[in-house]
């Protein structure tokens, strides 16, 4: 039952990442050999424009039905596919109740039957180490075509240590391919593989898009850690300010002098300062 495959590049994805993942960020990484680029949390309620040139994986989140089946019309033919985050640890996830605080069965069903009824492209959800995992494991090969786990609680958010063991059992008993996330990075990411149908980078992405182009044995991978490219994409899409200056703060990890840059781009006011400082 695992034979059926995402439409993907190959094996390793960008993570969804709340922030970070802007369509600016995630074309680079995409380009630089990312098999698939996700979303940050996504509200189908939310006025904002959703911008999808690099056709990723659109997450969303929520507790109800509400809005799912409009908001999917709109974008169904601009997405790899289709993901429900019930995953999330974030405080605001707590105070609304949604991400890994979602834990109503009946209405994750309903949602999950909302969605496979509005799209025939690929479905899937993602979800902590949890009581309810076998739960979810029984929605998700019931609506869904794979599954994405992180191998932490709800309790440990990112930090303390991956219970890889819980997630190979996992893996084991899921019925549908797995996609695997947490602390996945260039020199391990072939081991998970061996383990998972696909794994997600998260954090090592940060700041370095580049490295899907190391995975994939790409000459000058470098050249993609270029923040004069992400800014190029970053005006194009009119981000804001303090989205672009985020994302320069990012890219200083592993420069040389990184802290004395930091410190520049900490006080620079406006996007013209901040591009006075680059071409510095």
């Amino acid at each position: 039952m695992k034979i059926k495959k995402l439409p993907c590049k190959n094996r390793v994805f960008l993570a969804p990442m709340e922030e970070v993942n802007d369509p600016a960020f995630r074309l680079m990484c995409k380009k630089s050999g990312a098999g698939l680029t996700y979303t940050g949390l996504t509200s189908t309620l939310s006025p904002k424009k959703v911008i999808l040139k690099d056709k990723p994986v659109l997450q969303i989140f929520g507790n109800s039905t509400k809005g799912i089946k409009e908001f999917m019309k709109e974008h169904n033919s601009k997405v790899a596919f289709w993901d429900f985050n019930l995953g999330c640890p974030a405080s605001t996830a707590k105070k609304h109740g949604f991400g890994a605080y979602l834990t109503n069965l009946k209405t994750v069903e309903k949602i999950l039957k909302v969605m496979k009824e509005n799209t025939k492209k690929p479905l899937t959800i993602k979800i902590r180490k949890s009581p309810l995992e076998d739960k979810f494991l029984e929605l998700a090969e019931k609506y869904c075509d794979a599954i994405a786990i992180h191998p932490r609680t709800r309790s440990q958010g990112y930090s303390g240590e991956s219970d890889i063991d819980w997630a190979k059992n996992f893996a084991k008993k899921s019925k549908i391919p797995v996609i695997y996330s947490g602390n996945v990075n260039e020199k391990n990411y072939e081991k998970f593989l061996k383990i998972f149908d696909y794994v997600m980078i998260g954090r090592e992405a940060i700041g370095h898009p580049e490295i899907f182009a190391n995975i994939q044995g790409r000459s000058n991978p470098e050249k993609i850690r270029d923040f004069k490219k992400y800014l190029k994409l970053a005006k194009k899409f009119n981000l804001p300010f303090r989205q672009i200056k985020f994302q320069a703060m990012q890219f200083t990890k592993g420069n040389r002098d990184s802290k004395k840059l930091r410190n520049e781009i900490i006080y620079a006011k406006d996007l013209q300062e901040l591009e006075n400082l680059i071409k510095k």
